[in-house]
């Protein structure tokens, strides 16, 4: 018998990164309101750190 190692927790930024870019919808987030790791997916998703804000937009000129 083989032992398989078992998988890392997930990490939620990751996760919330991945939904993004899979086209799931920002109310897909698993986790429950106000908790810790819905700020985490939503960074993720966001793709911002959720203590600061987002970077203003670069003019082209």
């Amino acid at each position: 018998m083989t032992d398989t190692p078992a998988k890392p927790p997930a990490d939620p930024i990751t996760e919330g990164a991945r939904a993004r870019s899979h086209g799931r919808p920002k109310d897909a987030c698993p986790y429950p309101d106000g908790s810790d790791a819905r700020r985490a997916w939503l960074e993720g998703y966001d793709g911002t750190p959720g203590d600061r804000a987002p970077d203003p937009p670069m003019d082209g000129g």
